[in-house]
């Protein structure tokens, strides 16, 4: 008993320490305790969605339009609307809790229109995104700049972590021919970066359309370090859309997501999106052997069988909606070491080769998702995983050179 009092006498301060350490202030919160000055007298656009949460649980809308030193004019809202709650396209409205006009980011627009932006003298930006380049929340976070830029409205972006870290950087980059909304700049599918940093790197490498330059301000976090995983910041994780439910499907989504591209499922409708990855006519004991005798970093495979089902808060049934699938689970052993894009192109592999007869691309979009037809050519002409990932090594390197200027965090 004495032995352990000693070592908690030790140990505990310094545990208690650490975990003090590691608690995170975002940029919403400091915008309204240190930076308030920046807005102060202004008419307000802001641009959220459900994730746009104080530390205290409070939605920035919310906040914002009950302070009387501000006026919140018009909400932008990104995929899956101001609240978080639409499903599909999403349309313009009034805000239900603050009475405040509430403008669709996606659907028949993806970039505010003058009118939308009629008396905005401030355009603030706050939402989580995951840390991969086709989360449409980054392209729109690009295209509100354009619109700032055009209309010489100053952009605020309120600074969040990279759930999945500010250290890994990997994947194709995206040609110059298949920039969309799914692939807004030229960045690697897991670019490594914060909001924060993408802003700053749209803004230095003259991604807007045209070249232009907007006025941006970003509000830093304080307290975030780029080793950090999301549950090591102290903040509440909270949905960013409907099938990323948990921490540990964002780590899985930059390779994973690829499978929208092809005729396999990625899980939608299940307890595991973008986890479990099968077809009917897939043969999971083949797939899940030829990826564990690949020895994946980081990286557990399963042979499992799901039924997708059509779940609440999703736009449409999923693909092979109350089929049974046969394929694999992608478990994460040890996330340090795991790279998911990586991942993801050993599971295309493995299901290419254990189907080739029966594997279909959706070409238009996996090469959108890719942002480069060469993932896909690569694969159909019998590639090794190992050539495709070399293929893309001096691209990535030359990323990684550029993406250095606009880091904001050690």
């Amino acid at each position: 008993m004495k032995k352990i009092f000693l070592l908690l006498f030790f140990f505990l301060p310094g545990l208690l320490l650490t975990a003090q350490n590691l608690k995170v202030k975002t940029g919403d919160d400091l915008l309204l305790t240190k930076y308030f000055n920046l807005i102060k007298g202004k008419k307000i656009g802001l641009v959220t969605n459900h994730t746009g949460l104080l530390s205290d649980g409070r939605h920035i809308a919310d906040v914002l339009h009950e302070n009387k030193d501000i006026q919140l004019v018009a909400l932008f809202g990104p995929e899956h609307g101001v609240r978080g709650d639409t499903t599909g396209a999403v349309e313009n409205a009034v805000d239900k809790k603050t009475g405040v006009p509430a403008f669709s980011l996606y659907g028949k627009t993806y970039k505010p229109t003058p009118e939308m932006l009629k008396g905005v003298e401030v355009l603030i930006y706050d939402i989580q995104d995951v840390g991969a380049r086709f989360y449409t929340y980054i392209s729109t976070l690009g295209h509100i700049m354009e619109a700032a830029a055009e209309n010489n409205i100053p952009v605020i972006v309120l600074d969040r972590p990279n759930p999945i870290t500010g250290v890994h950087v990997d994947g194709f980059v995206t040609d110059d021919t298949l920039k969309s909304f799914v692939a807004f700049g030229k960045i690697p599918v897991q670019h490594g970066m914060t909001i924060g940093e993408l802003a700053e790197l749209y803004n230095g490498e003259k991604m807007l359309a045209g070249g232009r330059k907007a006025d941006l301000t970003v509000v830093k976090m304080e307290g975030w370090k780029r080793s950090m995983w999301y549950d090591q910041t102290g903040l509440k994780w909270v949905k960013t859309s409907p099938n990323l439910p948990v921490l540990e499907t964002a780590e899985v989504y930059p390779g994973t997501c690829f499978f929208e591209g092809v005729n396999i499922s990625e899980g939608r409708g299940t307890e595991r999106p973008f986890q479990y990855i099968g077809a009917p006519w897939a043969d999971q004991n083949k797939v899940a052997k030829l990826l564990k005798d690949k020895k994946i970093k980081g990286a557990d495979f399963k042979a499992v069988e799901f039924t997708p089902e059509f779940l609440p808060n999703n736009a449409r049934p999923p693909k092979f909606y109350k089929k049974l699938c046969k394929g694999v689970y992608l478990g994460v052993k040890d996330r340090n070491s795991f790279e998911p894009v990586k991942a993801g192109i050993y599971l295309l592999w493995a299901f290419k080769q254990t189907g080739a007869d029966s594997l279909k691309w959706k070409t238009k979009s996996i090469d959108l998702l890719a942002a480069t037809p060469r993932l896909r050519q690569m694969i159909d002409a019998g590639k090794s995983p190992e050539e495709i990932i070399k293929s893309y090594q001096k691209e990535l390197a030359d990323f990684k050179k550029i993406r250095q200027k606009y880091l904001l965090y050690k």
